[in-house]
């Protein structure tokens, strides 16, 4: 579902090839698309039938480890067998195709979770100009890497996946969320970031099995906890939230979410809204507050706070 860079293809019914490298990281590319915006990208396929089934982006420069594409029309694009430097997986969203992952051909259908370890030579291509779709994500190899050698896996290089392809509706599932996270521009860096290292790390755990990595001290989550709660107003980074505790992304993210219930991101939002409940009493404009306690705008501030309290800000503070 990607093409090398120096690849062309050419899509079904043209003669000539029109469009290259729709779905390498950005970083392969930066001399074509230097021009592209940051944060969610969208891009036309130059010979689409109907803008609206044009292949779209997301990628964002503080998150470069990690980027989104979906596909509303598979019909739109055609692929000849190739292979890339980074690990990709995906989610068939509609309607079926072949895929083709190194000697073994299959059929994969709406439901089905795609799998390509780096260097793994696939295709995926319409199956007699059906209709199909599908979300990827594309992960850069060191990220993930280190990942794994956190979560106790990989001591030697990158381990690979020995899966191609499953009907696992959870995963589904899960791959569907985080992709919808990441392109959604409500969502912050922390949050986002978050959801990336649970959903890796709980792909592991569930197609790589072995013994859970030691457990670190509870005053370390403590410690994570009260860092959050002292510059919950602040744009918190996950990076900052694990050098402040001492733990690695991928413990962090599992541990505190079992101790405390929700994950770090869910905790900095909910310290926010205690944060904006001090000033709403007192008085405070909602849109000073809203800025105070660190959301991006009011209205992101109005629906986080109907979120925890089934009330808005306005009828809170009376």
């Amino acid at each position: 579902m990607s093409a090398p860079l120096a690849d062309l293809y050419v899509p079904l019914g043209l003669e000539k090839p029109i469009l290259s490298n729709l779905d390498e990281p950005l970083a392969s590319v930066a001399p074509t698309l230097a021009y592209w915006p940051a944060g969610i990208t969208t891009m036309k396929h130059a010979a689409a039938k109907n803008p609206d089934k044009a292949p779209r982006f997301w990628r964002d420069d503080a998150l470069p480890f990690i980027e989104a594409r979906a596909i509303a029309d598979g019909r739109e694009v055609c692929y000849a067998r190739h292979s890339h430097a980074h690990f990709s997986i995906g989610a068939i969203t509609a309607g079926r195709s072949t895929y083709v992952h190194e000697q073994s051909e299959f059929e994969v259908a709406a439901g089905t979770v795609v799998l390509m370890n780096p260097g793994d030579v696939h295709a995926c291509n319409p199956i007699d100009d059906q209709p199909w779709s599908y979300v990827m994500l594309y992960v850069e190899t060191p990220w993930l890497r280190d990942l794994q050698q956190q979560l106790g896996f990989g001591a030697q290089g990158f381990c690979r996946f020995a899966v191609t392809h499953l009907n696992d509706a959870a995963l589904f599932d899960d791959l569907r969320t985080l992709y919808e996270i990441l392109v959604d521009d409500q969502h912050d860096l922390l949050r986002k970031h978050s959801a990336a290292v649970e959903f890796f790390s709980d792909l592991h755990l569930r197609l790589n099995p072995a013994s859970a990595p030691l457990r670190e001290a509870n005053d370390k989550l403590e410690r994570a906890a009260d860092f959050i709660r002292e510059h919950c107003t602040d744009a918190l980074s996950l990076d900052e939230i694990c050098t402040a505790a001492q733990l690695s992304p991928s413990y962090l993210i599992r541990a505190f979410k079992q101790h405390y219930g929700m994950t770090p991101h869910a905790f900095v939002i909910n310290q926010r809204i205690q944060f904006a409940r001090e000033r709403l009493r007192s008085g405070q404009l909602i849109a000073d507050v809203a800025l105070a306690a660190g959301f991006a705008d009011q209205a992101h501030f109005q629906r986080a706070f109907k979120q925890h309290l089934a009330a808005t800000p306005g009828q809170y503070r009376g």
